[in-house]
């Protein structure tokens, strides 16, 4: 099994671009760093099946019983992402097609079309033949399908797989028009074979048309996973079964709605902020990992939520136009902050750098410099202390907040024909996250219908799209006595992205106890003075009270003295909203006082600026993990033991510059 009860080390192995004489030179170093983990074969179709039905397993027969031997376990993966050149020269019309029609051609990866009958055909017959060879095999503890499903086309195959969804999804035509507003612009089809995916066009698309493409894309790759996870079930239905979810605004996947498709929610996570934000990046991608997670197998129902960080760069952060080498102990504290909420492990992409590739510069635990390097000695250390942490897992974390997430949200605000460019989801999520994240108040992401019974506070970050259920949900909430923080852009349209009329946000004005009037998007560059002393970017709106009071007002320009933050008594709870994109500053004092009025309080308040701090609370002891982010070490005030180190705190733990820390603490004392 996968989950022995350690904490997994690892990363992706690619022993087919080194010669045999390295494999076992790799097997002493994965014991030396303490890897118990490794994924193997994720590229490497072309090397197992090197012509049509011609299969050459002798030298991942020999990888397997090496790792095996060495105590290693292995995520085996089914090498779909990147289908062979014979592949692509006997099937053209399996290539992925752009929304302009320009066919692309092997020589990267992911050069495929999931709607493709050949391409099916192909990927279930090497993951078939895979799972009748090694299924049974000791070294095999997971299957890792494909790689980071995400890849969409506009070919002949996808056009009439696209319809075929459409008609399951809608069932008549009179439906589609009316869900997609085709009498604008003489849109209105009278016939299913009019429909074609949303192709390049003259000017802008119809959202609804491109809202359920996404959707399309998203159940699609969904069913050609399950069709390769339910051969590999058939064979060895012990070994569990995942993929590696890929986080963007551009993957057409609705990750929450995959987990219960799969054993173990496995995400790849690379942030691309070299200040702190790249801490706030990893926090996040966490939270939602731990949210989707939560929506797995119901025989996972009552259990703490697991998910496994299965890949993540030792020693780069991958930002803009470079790559930034990481400063020493920062790998450490993206692994455990990952680990601290909710994740089986740290692992990597990947065990040893390549010498060539398009990926030769990518980061790895065994860099071009070899073992003697520091990023490999800190792999070493990293192994070592999630060795002394397994016990830290069996404890839930503590997040009294909720953030409401929805990818078809995130997808219909992408749309160019919003009133500006400037808004997105994932965004103003961030911001609302980055806010709870620097006033240490933990928070959980949910979907809109979860159970909302543990958390005070519920925040709603451009949650542009809302059902009649949706609508009930944040409603009883209130009533009910719970606290709410709408963002603005939140409730504007219906699941078809068709606007609310009646005044924003159309589906939450009688719990806010507004009406929106007009919206006044800003320049990129440009800002609102606020009268609480804050500033307010990327949009501002014109809004009337209709029973909400003024929590602050804007200063200024056409919106002077009108209301920027509000906040409105519901039942008997409390909602807030906000017409604007807060700065950091102002948007922490606004989260600070909302979790004050709904009785929320931040996870370590004594932890010093600079120290992120996230409670595991289990039902017989808690853990306090404490990364340092800062230069300096941090005093933290806290009692029991200090798991790293073996130490008896009695009054605060010291936790060293750039350094992490995690007590088990006293019952007694917290």
């Amino acid at each position: 099994m996968w989950d022995d009860g350690r904490l997994c080390h690892g990363g992706d192995y690619n022993p087919e671009q080194w010669p045999a004489a390295t494999w076992r030179e790799d097997v002493a170093l994965m014991r030396q760093a303490r890897v118990n983990l490794v994924t193997v074969g994720v590229f490497a179709w072309s090397r197992l099946e090197p012509a049509p039905g011609r299969y050459e397993f002798g030298w991942l027969d020999e990888v397997l019983d090496l790792l095996h031997d060495g105590g290693i376990r292995v995520a085996l993966a089914t090498p779909t992402a990147s289908p062979p050149p014979w592949f692509s020269q006997a099937h053209p019309d399996s290539l992925p097609v752009t929304a302009d029609g320009v066919r692309l051609h092997h020589g990267s990866r992911d050069t495929y079309c999931a709607a493709a009958p050949a391409y099916r055909a192909a990927a279930r017959g090497i993951a078939a033949t895979l799972a009748a060879r090694y299924a049974h095999h000791p070294a095999v503890a997971m299957w890792h399908v494909h790689n980071e499903y995400g890849t969409t086309c506009h070919c002949p195959h996808a056009e009439a797989a696209f319809r075929r969804w459409l008609t399951a999804r809608h069932g008549d035509l009179h439906t589609l028009n009316a869900a997609w507003a085709t009498s604008f612009w003489s849109q209105h089809y009278a016939d299913w074979a009019h429909i074609s995916t949303p192709r390049a066009t003259q000017y802008l698309a119809n959202p609804g048309h491109l809202l359920d493409f996404r959707r399309f894309w998203s159940d699609t790759l969904l069913a050609a996973y399950v069709e390769q996870r339910d051969l590999l079930k058939a064979v060895n239905p012990a070994i569990p079964v995942t993929t590696n979810y890929v986080l963007g605004d551009w993957v057409p996947v609705d990750h929450a709605r995959w987990a219960s498709e799969v054993d173990l929610v496995a995400v790849d996570h690379y942030p691309s902020a070299v200040d702190g934000g790249a801490e706030e990046q990893t926090a996040l991608a966490a939270d939602l990992a731990r949210g989707w997670a939560r929506h797995g197998a119901p025989e996972r129902a009552g259990r703490p939520a697991t998910w496994l960080l299965m890949e993540s760069a030792a020693n780069q952060i991958h930002t803009a136009g470079r790559m930034h080498t990481k400063e020493p102990g920062r790998m450490a504290r993206h692994s455990l902050s990952h680990v601290a909420r909710g994740s089986r492990g740290a692992m990597f992409f990947q065990w040893r750098a390549p010498l060539g590739g398009a990926e030769r510069f990518h980061s790895a635990l065994v860099p071009h410099a070899g073992p003697d390097s520091r990023v490999f000695r800190e792999s070493v250390r990293l192994g070592e202390t999630l060795d002394r942490l397994a016990e830290a897992t069996a404890g839930e974390v503590a997040a009294p907040v909720a953030l409401a997430w929805d990818a078809a949200s995130g997808w219909a605000l992408r749309h160019p024909g919003m009133p500006s460019d400037l808004p997105d989801q994932h965004d103003e999520l961030a911001a609302a996250h980055r806010a709870l994240w620097r006033t240490g108040y933990g928070c959980d992401v949910v979907l809109p219908g979860d159970p909302l019974d543990r958390y005070r506070l519920l925040v709603l970050p451009a949650l542009y799209l809302a059902s009649d259920a949706t609508v009930d949900w944040v409603r009883d909430h209130v009533e009910a006595g719970g606290h709410l923080l709408v963002t603005y852009l939140s409730g504007v349209a219906d699941p078809h992205a068709r606007v609310r009329p009646g005044g924003y946000p159309g589906a939450f004005r009688d719990v806010l106890g507004i009406r929106v009037e007009e919206f006044h998007p800003l320049a990129a560059d440009e800002q609102v003075l606020l009268s609480d002393g804050g500033t307010g970017r990327i949009w501002s709106e014109t809004v009337h009270l209709t029973g909400a009071e003024a929590s602050c007002a804007y200063v200024g320009g056409v919106l002077d003295g009108r209301p920027a933050v509000t906040r409105h008594r519901y039942g008997a709870g409390t909602a807030w909203y906000l017409s604007t994109r807060p700065d950091d500053d102002t948007y922490r004092r606004l989260v600070t006082e909302a979790a004050r009025a709904a009785g929320v309080h931040p996870v370590c308040p004594d932890a010093p600026p600079g120290v992120e701090a996230v409670r595991r609370q289990g039902p017989e002891a808690s853990w306090l993990f404490l990364l340092n982010h800062t230069d300096r070490p941090q005093r933290v005030p806290v009692t029991g033991v200090e798991l790293l180190t073996g130490t008896v705190v009695a009054t605060a733990v010291t936790v060293p510059a750039g350094g992490v820390a995690v007590v088990r603490e006293d019952p007694d004392g917290r």
